[in-house]
């Protein structure tokens, strides 16, 4: 018996569902994204690696999804 693709908003509409299950009240697919992202850049992934991964043109669109954790710039800052 042949299957429907799962869309954009069945993905969501899943996440959300395991979110709530667990007890999560805020739990979309864009949060994974954010996450991936800047753990990527945490862990010291160039930008324009994150930007490729992510798909985007332009790395201003990535440095808005990858937030750099302030206390990792000042260490970064420190090992020059």
């Amino acid at each position: 018996m042949p299957h429907n693709r799962l869309g954009i908003g069945d993905i969501e509409l899943i996440i959300r569902m395991l979110g709530r299950s667990i007890g999560i009240k805020k739990c979309h697919p864009h949060k994974f994204r954010r996450t991936m992202a800047t753990v990527a850049i945490d862990k010291g992934m160039p930008i324009e690696q994150v930007q490729k991964l992510l798909g985007h043109e332009k790395i201003n669109k990535t440095l808005h999804y990858g937030m750099v954790k302030q206390s990792n710039v000042k260490n970064a800052h420190k090992n020059l």
